[in-house]
């Protein structure tokens, strides 16, 4: 049983991990080598959270942090090593270690920490903005802590027509119990509608309603070979 410390190191298979590519195709099965799962670019514009929420941003690796799953989720992502092992989903001043490298043009964007949980109906997702991973040509290890000063914090909202799904709860609400996913992803986007729109840009659906220019979004490949959570005790 996992207690205080997750570990993963993708020695077997996915482990449950997956990336988006998008609201219409479903699960991104991860570039999966013996220790290694890597995503590349062109990811997908998640307009889920555009403004009035905190902006665009790319889905990078992903993982449930509670099931039950579809057999389509585990032929996408294999068997969820997390939910298996009973990990906690209190992530208040948990430690989050990755071993990390790759090659990104990031324009503007950073890897960063997202934890999402469902109260009532409604999902909140905060991002760990003030805490980003750095991307290098080598392998670095890398740590960054949930803690609970607001202020490191970026909460997503969501679009004009999505704030019965996407909203806001308090930051300990969230992070307390993480009951939907943990994310890597990469915000914010900078998202440049490609010619003359007839309408909101935040109100149409980036790179679905109009298109954008990809020069202007991160680009690149990033590999993992390590996920380490230290779970605080919070008693």
């Amino acid at each position: 049983m996992c207690k205080q410390t997750f570990l993963e190191t993708f020695d077997q298979h996915r482990a449950g991990w997956w990336g988006w590519l998008g609201n219409d195709k479903g699960f991104n099965r991860l570039q999966w080598e013996k220790g290694i799962v890597t995503t590349r670019s062109p990811w997908w514009i998640d307009y889920n959270h555009a403004p009035p929420g905190a902006g665009y941003l790319h889905m990078l690796f992903c993982l449930s942090t509670k099931g039950p799953f579809s057999d389509h989720h585990k032929d996408m992502a294999d068997d969820n090593r997390y939910v298996a092992a009973g990990c906690p989903l209190d992530f208040r001043n948990a430690r989050i270690t990755l071993r990390v490298r790759g090659e990104l043009r990031e324009r503007g964007a950073h890897m960063v920490l997202l934890l999402q949980g469902t109260i009532s109906g409604i999902t909140a997702g905060w991002l760990l903005t003030a805490q980003p991973f750095a991307i290098t040509p080598e392998w670095s290890e890398q740590t960054a802590v949930a803690t609970m000063d607001p202020k490191q914090w970026t909460c997503l909202r969501g679009r004009h027509d999505r704030l019965d799904y996407y909203n806001y709860h308090p930051l300990e609400a969230i992070v307390g119990n993480v009951n939907v996913n943990f994310m890597l992803v990469l915000f914010p986007l900078t998202v440049s509608p490609m010619g003359l729109l007839k309408g909101d840009p935040h109100v149409l659906r980036a790179g679905k309603d109009y298109p954008v220019w990809t020069s202007a979004l991160a680009e690149g490949y990033v590999e993992l070979d390590t996920v380490k959570i230290d779970f605080a005790d919070n008693t």
